[in-house]
């Protein structure tokens, strides 16, 4: 058998969806939509909670955070799919694969940890309120934050180079539409098993354990919405809560499956479908559930727009 190292194959050749002719394009234009709506909602975000100094709170720097890291990750994944259906090529060269791969694992490992530190925020803010300035001051949330790109950034680069050196059979036919690992690991014809290793570590402490926090904040924070005697505050909490955790339900439902699921379980097939889930439906729900149904960002934005004189027809719309 013909054995290749990375370095010597030039080019990635991506399978995507061509099992699927008479439904491409239907998935082209959804992507497409998804990647506009996703630009478009965490642009907003983040430019609303610069300008507006009223958002200069944990929660806006948290889901700005949240904004620019899900535009890079969303780019790094639907962009050069969506380039190659256009130019009908679907290669990729190998920087281009090891800098995706990297990126993704990166962005999405990130959003991991910062999830689970924003259910944390939302917890002391409800359970805590009379602290919750002390408890999370700016010195506290910008460590945080940092905390959580760094960690990202570190297990992606742990997993990432410890695929660059295996050996792969020859073949460079990526049965995906991205250098997503699992896919790639496929074309390796020798011992994965301190790799896979590596990614069950990363992914048990990266998966399971920050969803486990995140539970733990909302059952904290529920109990508290509970003694709220207000009906239409609790339904409101209610609604906020449940809006949040079908959020992180499906990111992590998603995710979790992907990277946890038994060995016997095997299918490309799904595995493409669900990378889209996370990849590109998460991103473009996050800004819209967790910021442009909120109060203060609509008065934030209507204020925004409110000075162009051309935007009566969108402060109209956000009445």
């Amino acid at each position: 058998m013909f054995l290749a190292n990375w370095t010597s194959v030039k080019v990635f050749f991506f399978l995507g969806f061509s099992q699927y002719p008479k439904v491409q394009v239907i998935i082209f234009v959804v992507c497409l939509l998804m990647y506009l709506i996703t630009l478009l909602g965490n642009v907003i975000l983040i430019s609303i909670t610069i300008l507006d100094s009223h958002l200069h709170t944990p929660m806006y720097l948290f889901l700005s955070n949240l904004s620019f890291l899900d535009i890079w990750y969303t780019s790094s994944t639907l962009t050069p799919m969506l380039a190659n259906f256009v130019s009908g090529r679907n290669t990729i060269s190998f920087s281009g694969c090891a800098t995706q791969m990297y990126l993704s694992l990166a962005m999405g490992s990130t959003e991991c940890v910062l999830l689970s530190m924003m259910a944390y925020d939302r917890y002391v803010a409800i359970c805590n309120p009379l602290r919750y300035p002390v408890i999370m001051n700016r010195r506290t949330c910008v460590q945080i934050a940092a905390g959580s790109w760094m960690t990202g950034c570190l297990t992606a680069l742990v997993e990432t180079m410890s695929v660059l050196p295996l050996s792969l059979c020859g073949n460079s036919i990526i049965n995906h539409f991205t250098c997503e690992i699992l896919a790639v690991l496929k074309l390796v014809c020798v011992d994965t098993s301190l790799v896979q290793l590596i990614m069950l570590v990363i992914s048990v402490l990266l998966l399971p354990l920050p969803m486990l926090l995140i539970c733990i904040s909302y059952a904290f924070i529920l109990t508290s919405i509970l003694r709220i005697s207000s009906v239409e505050g609790r339904s409101k909490a209610f609604s906020t809560c449940t809006a949040h955790l079908m959020v992180v339900v499906l990111f992590y439902g998603t995710a979790l499956s992907m990277y946890l699921k038994p060995s016997a379980v095997d299918s490309q097939e799904i595995d493409k479908f669900m990378a889209l889930v996370y990849a590109g439906l998460t991103p473009m729900l996050n800004p819209i559930i967790y910021s442009l149904r909120n109060k203060e960002v609509k008065v934030s934005l209507k204020k925004l727009l409110i000075r162009n004189p051309f935007n009566t027809a969108c402060i109209s719309i956000l009445k």
